[in-house]
């Protein structure tokens, strides 16, 4: 059964194939305890919830401008390459971003949009704007939310593309970018693909989730 990440706890999470199979494209984000749509009323007998960490707090998607997130967050890693992608709805329009940072000065960063795509769509294009930004003697760390997108291009890919881009069960979804992001990584070995949490307060992930939705703003 296939596994995701909550994006709010951490934890690894089943979602039965008939139900992904329903929503082609959709990527779940949240384990069913902090499910946007779970009700959260208190009732009789329930137990108190407890008050979430300033670490933890922001959890949801702001849409602040890069100034703002500069502004509001400081932790995280300060040097690497930062990425992001959404669908909203998804599917529907969406954007990517971002951005390379050594020692808290951006070097390079990017961002664009759109009109009809997926939440997966953006992820595997940010992460291809990412490597084309990068020389192919590169060292750093390039970071994604997206553990999806992570396990196909470090796990299933090399396998996918052995026995000539064919899975067992169900189409290849994504294959051109999924193809073009394979080889942009391979030709930059030194560059580590790794999974950062979303909305967990990194700085500079928070910046490219900035980047990602400045399409629905007036303001960068």
């Amino acid at each position: 059964m296939p596994k995701f990440t909550c994006s709010v706890c951490g934890v690894d999470f089943d979602v039965p194939q008939p139900a992904l199979d329903k929503y082609p494209g959709w990527e779940p984000k949240y384990c069913r305890e902090h499910s946007p749509t779970k009700k959260r009323s208190a009732g009789a007998g329930s137990k108190p919830r407890r008050r979430p960490s300033n670490r933890t707090a922001n959890r949801t998607e702001e849409n602040l401008t890069v100034t703002e997130v500069l502004a509001k967050y400081t932790d995280g890693p300060d040097t690497g390459v930062f990425t992001d992608g959404s669908a909203r709805p998804n599917p529907g329009p969406g954007g990517w971003g971002m951005v390379w940072v050594e020692a808290g000065e951006i070097r390079a960063q990017g961002h664009g949009h759109e009109p009809d795509t997926t939440n997966n769509r953006m992820e595997l294009t940010a992460l291809i704007e990412a490597y084309r930004h990068l020389p192919d003697d590169a060292e750093v760390t390039v970071h994604s939310d997206s553990r999806l997108c992570i396990d196909t291009i470090t796990k299933w890919a090399p396998n996918w593309e052995k026995k000539g881009w064919k899975r067992k069960g169900e189409p290849l979804k994504n294959l051109d970018l999924v193809k073009e992001l394979l080889a942009l990584y391979r030709a930059r070995p030194g560059c580590e693909l790794v999974w950062i949490a979303a909305h967990s307060g990194d700085r500079w992930n928070e910046y490219a989730d900035s980047l990602a939705t400045a399409w629905m703003r007036s303001e960068l």
